[in-house]
């Protein structure tokens, strides 16, 4: 059985177009940020809905809504 050799070249191939790489590294995917334990009283729809996505995505809920909250913050305070 024979292989194929696939040849990448720069340019349109056909009706694509290749892009740059536009992932992060793998070291940037593993964030260390400071973490700060809080308590913090949220109503059940939105509980309910962070479990339930979180059970779907197989994270925990505690990171989306720390990642939800990060992002706005990020957003908000380079609008100075």
């Amino acid at each position: 059985m024979s292989k194929k050799t696939v040849k990448y070249t720069e340019g349109e191939i056909g009706e694509f177009k290749l892009l740059d790489d536009f992932l992060p590294a793998p070291h940037e995917l593993v964030r260390k940020d400071e973490t700060v334990k809080i308590t913090l009283s949220l109503s059940r729809d939105s509980i309910d809905f962070f479990k339930e996505q979180a059970s779907r995505l197989n994270v925990p809920y505690q990171r989306m809504i720390r990642s939800l909250v990060d992002e706005y913050a990020e957003k908000h305070s380079n609008h100075h």
